[in-house]
């Protein structure tokens, strides 16, 4: 299990209803995006932080782990944008405006990939993905979903095997045996992931599966109070944005 899945299945909100984290953190994404940079991304960076680590009780060090990724993708996304190619001044140089734009641009995705963390490090896949059926998602669409994420962790689980295995037979010792090793890495999972996927049909097949995977529901239902509370919170930080953008222009 991954650990942002392992904290996701751990979290004080994991009894909540799916559609309660997602008014919060999806709503904090939103902002994020549609309000201006500043001081409107500043302010939702600082709140998803704040529930984050105060009442969702995400462990920091665990977040900013899972964090590092998409403030990589952010920080990649962002570079471009401070310098130009071609121009009088020559073929590279730095772009006219192009820090501040880099900046407001790093502030917008990296508040928003909080909001995005804040829901996932307190949903797991297994209480979201059966319930998006009763929200009209096809149920074909969703049994394709639950097999490939329980597949997923498999084939990872049979890769870090292997890897391990490799390892203790001195197969990453020098370079060519690193370079043989991952090509026999490569082809061992290709084929225990086909062998997997034969025996789960199997399996469904012998369980007189008839198209749709019937799986326990966690019982929980949308709370009022907790879902006013998180749009006020939204409300709140959309108005001391343009407050603030008033008193600052």
């Amino acid at each position: 299990m991954l650990p942002i899945d392992a904290a996701a299945h751990s979290s004080r909100w994991r009894r909540r209803h799916p559609v309660d984290k997602a008014v919060l953190g999806l709503g904090l994404t939103l902002l994020a995006i549609s309000l201006p940079p500043w001081p409107g991304a500043a302010l939702v960076l600082v709140t998803a932080l704040a529930v984050l680590l105060g009442p969702a009780g995400v462990p920091g060090r665990r977040l900013w782990r899972a964090y590092q990724v998409p403030l990589g993708f952010c920080v990649t996304g962002a570079l471009p944008l401070l310098v130009q190619v071609g121009g009088a001044d020559g073929f590279l140089t730095v772009a006219q405006g192009g820090p501040v734009r880099a900046g407001e641009l790093l502030l917008r995705t990296s508040a928003a990939s909080l909001g995005v963390l804040l829901f996932a490090f307190t949903t797991p896949m297994s209480d979201l993905l059966p319930r998006l059926v009763r929200a009209g998602v096809p149920a074909p669409v969703v049994d394709v979903a639950l097999v490939t994420y329980r597949m997923s962790f498999l084939l990872l689980d049979s890769v870090r095997r292997i890897r391990e295995a490799q390892a203790a037979r001195l197969g990453h010792t020098t370079r060519a045996a690193t370079w043989r090793s991952l090509g026999g890495l490569g082809a061992t999972a290709f084929v225990r992931a086909f062998d997997r996927a034969a025996r789960l049909q199997s399996g469904l097949a012998g369980r007189g599966y008839d198209g749709t995977l019937r799986v326990l529901v966690p019982e929980a239902r949308v709370s009022v109070a907790f879902t006013a509370a998180s749009g006020a919170l939204l409300a709140a930080l959309a108005a001391l944005t343009l407050v603030l953008k008033g008193a600052l222009s």
